[in-house]
C-alpha cells in the first residue's frame, strides 16, 4: 500500500522560504513520478510542480517557475519542494502525489495523496 507524508508547511511572510518534505513507502520509489498539487481555501486543485522517477526530469505552472523547485532522493524516498519568495497567492493546502507512471503531468492521473500541509504566507 502507498503511503505518502507531507511535512514542512506553516506560516511565513512574504518573500521568504519553507521547505516541504514528502516520505513515501509501500513500493520501489525511484520507479514512480511524484508531484507537489496545492489547493487554495474554496479552489481547485492545480498541479504545481512534477518530477519523473530519476529526478532528471520537471516541470512548473507558470506562477511558480523559478521561485519554487522540485526535487527528489531516492535513496531517502523522499520528495522536496523548496519555495523561495512566497507570494500571499501561494497560501494553499500542499499536497504530495504520485501515480503508476514514470512521469505524468496530468493531474487526474495521481491516483495516491498525502494528508497535505498547510501553507500560509502574510502580507
Amino acid at each position: 500500500q502507498v503511503h505518502l507524508e507531507e511535512s514542512g508547511g506553516g506560516l511565513v511572510q512574504t518573500g521568504g522560504s519553507l521547505r516541504l518534505s514528502c516520505t513515501a513507502s509501500g513500493r520501489t520509489f525511484k520507479d514512480y513520478g511524484m508531484a507537489w498539487v496545492r489547493q487554495p481555501q474554496g479552489k481547485d486543485r492545480e498541479l504545481v510542480a512534477t518530477i519523473n522517477g530519476s529526478g532528471q526530469n520537471t516541470r512548473y505552472v507558470d506562477s511558480v517557475r523559478g521561485r519554487f523547485t522540485i526535487s527528489r532522493d531516492n535513496a531517502e524516498n523522499t520528495l522536496y519542494l523548496q519555495m523561495d519568495n512566497l507570494l500571499p497567492e501561494d497560501t494553499a493546502d500542499y499536497y504530495c502525489a504520485s501515480g503508476d507512471f514514470y512521469y505524468s503531468g496530468e493531474l487526474r492521473q495521481y491516483r495516491y495523496w498525502g494528508q497535505g500541509t498547510q501553507v500560509t504566507v502574510s502580507s
